[in-house]
This record gives structure tokens, sequence and C-alpha cells, in this order.
């Protein structure tokens, strides 16, 4: 199956995790991959290490395409649409600075798994999605991420949190270009995302498929978590405006008292 997969970047002076997240893409030994790195005009050394990678990309000539953008931005979501803006391919990942692929085979058992759920005659799933393991500052394996996916996946799914991590969810390009990052949200506006990318796909009865693997690992640092309260807010405002407001307010008096009575 001749699937391309774009995965996007996001960096600004990344310099100290972006290493491991460049080496993990250029690893793989799947040829139809592009990577676009959206810069928000890095000072920190940033700029040329993406220049190298770049560089022992085209040496190793693994058929990786790499598409640097370095400009100041109005924040991560703002850089998110300009990587929708570019896309190109079929599946899109957004992989964020410090996040990496698990190993060189991740895009090649990836595409393995797409090719055996999809019979013939039939459109590729809306959105691939897998599991997440959580690892620490340096890299190192912490735990497998705590929300795991369901077996079928669909939009209402999230109403009990998130349960894909946004870095374990693949997009079909189509449906991730005409749904951009609402920037009203500081936050959470890749929960909203998923869940708007999978509406417009239950909306057009196509299929999401659960690849039932670790897909990324994920870094336990970021911006929602130097900014857990606001980020914990927003999102109940992503939920109502899905699920609406007295389920949103009865699931999450149901969520404290889980916690609660554990």
């Amino acid at each position: 199956m001749n699937i391309r997969i774009t995965y996007v970047t996001i960096t600004y002076n990344a310099a100290p995790v972006l290493q491991r997240t460049l080496d993990s893409v250029l690893s793989q030994d799947y040829p139809d991959i592009v990577h676009l790195i959206i810069d928000g005009a890095s000072t920190d050394g940033t700029l040329e290490m993406v220049n190298d990678y770049i560089e022992r990309s085209n040496a190793a000539q693994n058929g990786h395409r790499i598409q640097l953008t370095s400009e100041p931005d109005q924040g991560i979501y703002d850089a998110m649409n300009k990587g929708l803006r570019s896309l190109d391919g079929d599946y899109v990942c957004f992989l964020n600075a410090g996040d990496f692929l698990p190993a060189p085979d991740t895009v090649s058992r990836i595409i393995e798994k797409l090719s055996a759920g999809v019979r013939p005659q039939h459109q590729i799933p809306a959105v691939l999605y897998g599991d997440t393991d959580i690892v620490d500052a340096d890299g190192k394996f912490l735990h497998h991420r705590r929300l795991s996916p369901p077996e079928h996946l669909t939009w209402k799914s999230f109403r009990q949190g998130m349960l894909v991590c946004h870095q374990a969810f693949y997009a079909r390009t189509d449906f991730a270009i005409a749904t951009p990052y609402d920037q009203q949200y500081r936050y959470s506006a890749d929960v909203d995302w998923c869940i708007r990318v999978m509406k417009a796909a239950a909306k057009e009865n196509i299929p999401l498929l659960n690849l039932h693997m670790v897909v990324v690992n994920y870094t336990e640092e970021g911006q929602t978590t130097h900014h857990h309260r606001e980020s914990l807010w927003e999102r109940y405002h992503v939920m109502e405006r899905h699920y609406g407001r007295i389920q949103t307010f009865l699931l999450h008096g149901w969520f404290v008292l889980r916690s609660i009575l554990k």
C-alpha cells in the first residue's frame, strides 16, 4: 500500500529535547515520510540542529523529505495550522519536540496494520490511532499512559477523557486540512481538533482504525503541565461544546467521586 505519512513538529528554542525527535524520524526504515518542522524563529541552536538533520537525511538517501519553516508565530496552535496548510500525503501526525517514535520500524508496522485492516474497494480509515508510553526528560520509559484507546474509538469516546494522545492520532490529510485548530483555545485545541476530525469522519461513515501498538513515546512535560489548572478549565469548556453542559457536568462529578472512592 503506497501511503505517505507526514509528521509535523512544532519547535521554539527546543534544542535540549529536539534531537531524539529528529533521530527517531531519521531512523525510520519506511521511505515515504515527509517531516514538516514549523519553527517560531528559535535563537538557541534549534535551526542548526534541524539543518544538520536535513543533511544527514539527504546523505542517508532514505526517501524522506524534510521542510523547515522558521518565522514568528502566534503560539503553538497557530504553528500547527501552518503545518496543516503545508500538508502532503495521506496521513498527518503532530510529533512534538521531545516526543519520539519508539523504534525504527514504527511507521512500517503502522502501514502493515493499515494494509491488513483495509478491504479492497474501501476507503482508507479517517484516523489511525494507537497506544502511548510516557518517558521522562531524558527519554527513559516511565509507564504506559493511564488512559488507553478503546477498541472502537468514536468522537463520543472523549467524553471519558482524551483516550488517545494527540501524538498517537494519525488523521487522514483531507479531514485534517478541513479542520484547522481553533485558536480561541490556548491549551486544549488539540482535544477539540481530534473530536472535530472524528465527528467529520462519522458524518461520512468512514471508520477509524485501532493499530494495537505503541506508536509514540510522550515526554511528561509541556505547556499543559506548566498551566495545569488553566488547561483543565479550558478542556472542560471543550467538552461542554461537544457533549453539552449537563452531560459534561454530570460526567465530571462522577470523575471526582470516583477519585474519592479509590
